[in-house]
């Protein structure tokens, strides 16, 4: 065999069976015998060409991250150590409706400018690092990842904001027959070349101008494929559990698997509101919906600055908004829609400016602002907080990202107890201070909320982790600890596992993870990145999920 893992306490990713301590064998990718304690020494494991003592250790399933940002991370930096260090093997990209597959020339270069901020990479970006970007289809995409290389494995969701793009442009109007059966035919093309599933992000545009008839009539073809819809829903903050009926009903509606993106409550309007959530979630479990949601450990969110903008503001896309910006009396409109009615892009909330960070700038000669509120930043300019939100805005070019502090600790713990929560990072790796969740959010969880907190035992935590997600994604073959299944493992400290990444430090990697396996091929060993880039694309076909080799 390859490697034979001895004295380990293996965690199985099952979420039912207690800890026990076992020897593990690894062989072409693959586990190739689970030889617990009891069954007597050196049973089935002789001849190893490598041995890891892991006394000490707890040995998972590699974990998975449902939601990830890593889409142009994956290709321009390869050794990916933010999310390997962690534990990472698996992540899915393609989130929140919008990414670069499927895309033309006209919508590449439009989708790069509305996503600077979550990705970099804006049209004409000729620093070093800068990508190729010599693909168009989700299949090509795909096979990027796959002759690139990279350290962990990724599957893709078809963006339904980038497919409207495509059909419709960015016109908040209805589609048109013919439109609406160009976009089923795109989310099919992408299905059939290897996408899981289908993300939306109803409060950026343009994905948000679709209307509920139109999302189901995508979903169908989501379900047609067994793929899931993952949507960013179309308030996490005033009337959040309605948008969360909605996405419910919509589903069920299509036949369709849900996977609720980031489902959190936010804003003060939902302080303590998470178990009104549950119930809702529970309930329709009970009568047989397919649903599953993803979470991440910390209280504030992060998205782009210009996502806060009305729907109204952001319609032509990029170069519309930059139009509106620079125009006085329409800015008069947006403040007061921002600032006292509550912009649907803030979630239908006023904005608090107090509550708005500046994680991240485009601009170096715009750095002096990271760090620092919105209010803040104001006050060190002179002038007011709307005027040095627009000015950033416009000198950006909309590359700035934020954190967004409206978050509640109760409404955290309460939602990651749910039998159908999993992890993710939604983590951007963009600005000099992203938010801390791209680099610790798995640390996090076993270090914060299982060690310190007691929130939920080790075993359900890995599980939350691992066979979860596999379930979801429908991966016969990973998330748990068990002979055939591919050998995407961790090793870490259950004493000392903690993330490494504060507010302050936000890129500093995490401890007490050792060892990290993808497919069989150490990309951490002893603490140390290796040079392996083991990661390839897994891709869906109907009823099943597998890599491409």
């Amino acid at each position: 065999m390859d490697l034979l893992i001895r004295n380990a306490d293996v965690v199985d990713g099952s979420g039912t069976t207690p800890a026990y301590r076992a020897d593990v064998a690894v062989e072409d990718g693959r586990i190739t015998a689970v030889v617990p304690e009891t069954d007597g020494p050196g049973a089935r494991t002789a001849g190893a060409r490598r041995t890891i003592d892991a006394t000490g250790l707890v040995l998972a399933p590699g974990f998975i991250d449902m939601h990830a940002h890593s889409d142009l991370a994956l290709l321009r930096d390869p050794d990916h150590s933010a999310k390997a260090a962690q534990g990472v093997t698996l992540e899915v990209v393609g989130q929140d409706g919008l990414s670069y597959a499927p895309v033309d020339d006209r919508t590449l270069a439009e989708v790069r400018s509305a996503i600077t901020g979550w990705n970099g990479s804006p049209p004409g970006d000729t620093s070093p690092g800068s990508l190729d970007f010599d693909w168009r289809t989700v299949g090509g995409y795909l096979d990027r990842i796959d002759r690139q290389g990279t350290a962990v494995n990724a599957a893709y969701l078809v963006p339904q904001g980038s497919v409207r793009m495509l059909a419709v442009g960015w016109d908040d109007r209805p589609a048109t027959a013919a439109e609406t059966r160009e976009m089923r035919r795109l989310v099919a093309e992408g299905l059939e070349q290897g996408a899981v599933g289908m993300s939306s992000g109803l409060t950026y545009t343009p994905g948000m101008y679709a209307s509920d008839a139109e999302l189901a009539e995508l979903c169908r073809t989501v379900a047609s494929y067994d793929g899931y819809y993952c949507p960013h829903h179309r308030s996490y903050g005033m009337g959040a559990l309605e948008a969360y009926q909605e996405m419910i009903t919509l589903a069920r509606e299509a036949g369709c698997a849900l996977h609720l993106a980031h489902a959190t409550m936010n804003f003060g309007v939902n302080e303590g509101r998470a178990p009104e959530l549950t119930a809702l979630l529970d309930r329709s479990l009970a009568a047989g919906a397919d649903i599953s949601f993803d979470t991440y450990p910390y209280t504030p969110g992060c998205t782009t600055l210009v996502a806060m903008l009305p729907s109204w503001a952001s319609a032509g896309g990029p170069e519309a908004v930059l139009e509106r910006l620079a125009d006085d009396e329409t800015c008069v409109r947006i403040r007061h829609v921002m600032e006292v009615e509550g912009s649907d892009g803030c979630h239908g909330v006023p904005m608090d400016w107090d509550t708005i960070e500046i994680s991240g700038v485009f601009d170096p000669a715009l750095s002096r602002h990271v760090g620092r509120t919105v209010a803040q930043s104001a006050a060190a300019e002179g002038e007011e907080p709307f005027a040095t939100a627009r000015r950033l805005l416009i000198e950006d070019r909309l590359g700035t990202t934020i954190l967004q502090h409206v978050g509640h600790e109760e409404n955290v713990r309460h939602m990651m107890r749910h039998p159908a929560h999993t992890g993710g990072s939604d983590g951007i790796l963009q600005g000099d201070k992203p938010h801390p969740r791209a680099y610790g959010t798995f640390p996090q969880y076993l270090g914060r909320y299982v060690r310190e907190l007691g929130v939920l035992s080790l075993e359900e935590c890995v599980a939350h982790l691992t066979s979860r997600p596999a379930a979801r994604l429908r991966l016969p073959d990973r998330g748990q600890v068990r002979e055939g299944h591919r050998a995407d493992l961790v090793l870490f400290d259950p004493e000392t596992v903690a993330p490494g990444a504060t507010y302050e430090e936000p890129r500093v990697l995490p401890t007490g993870i050792p060892y990290v396996l993808v497919d069989g091929s150490p990309v951490i060993d002893d603490g140390r990145r290796t040079q392996a880039l083991p990661g390839r694309a897994v891709r869906r076909t109907p009823g099943r999920t597998s890599p491409a080799r």
